[in-house]
């Protein structure tokens, strides 16, 4: 297994995070929507400072996944399909990355207006961005949430598209990533 992409493979770096980001974003979003609707108790406080401290986790590995991918080659796709599903993978991939980036944004700019910076697993604690402020915290809360739903959809394009390669089009396209 290489370490690098190919032209026709992804590497194993590439891969690993991959999927691993691919678990831990599914298990941030499956929390996220089950402690928005829990009432104000001891549980959901710790389900969001868990939720935090992944979310912190997501940001730092989706800085280095993008840096990856910009000082790797990425595999090309099939010359079989056409230039506007090459333009809708790159542009579907891309909102992926912005979601990746702005959901932990927007969470981190949420503690800030709460009042509750965030922790890193204890090890450290990242400083506030904003001053405490009730109206910019629900302002956040908001955008937060329809990010998540944006994300969502954005998966469910990426799966959905993985998979209509594999078993429709019976291409290469996500034995790549396998």
């Amino acid at each position: 297994m290489l370490l690098k992409n190919t032209q026709t493979q992804y590497g194993i770096v590439a891969k690993s995070i991959h999927w691993f980001m691919a678990l831990l974003i599914i298990g941030m979003l499956i929390l996220g929507l089950y402690m928005a609707d829990l009432p104000i108790s001891e549980e959901k406080l710790q389900l969001y400072g868990i939720h935090k401290e992944f979310g912190l986790l997501i940001l730092m590995l989706v800085i280095f996944r993008i840096t990856w991918r910009i000082g790797n080659i990425v595999p090309l796709l099939p010359s079989t399909i056409p230039t506007w599903q090459k333009f809708a993978a790159h542009a579907v991939h891309w909102m992926l990355y912005g979601f990746m980036f702005a959901l932990p944004i927007t969470g981190w700019l949420m503690t800030s207006a709460a009042g509750l910076p965030p922790s890193f697993f204890g090890l450290f604690t990242l400083p506030s961005i904003l001053s405490p402020n009730p109206v910019w915290l629900k302002l956040l809360e908001n955008i937060h949430s329809w990010l998540a739903y944006g994300l969502i959809a954005t998966f469910g394009a990426h799966v959905g598209a993985a998979l209509k390669h594999h078993f429709i089009n019976k291409d290469d396209v996500l034995r790549r990533m396998l």
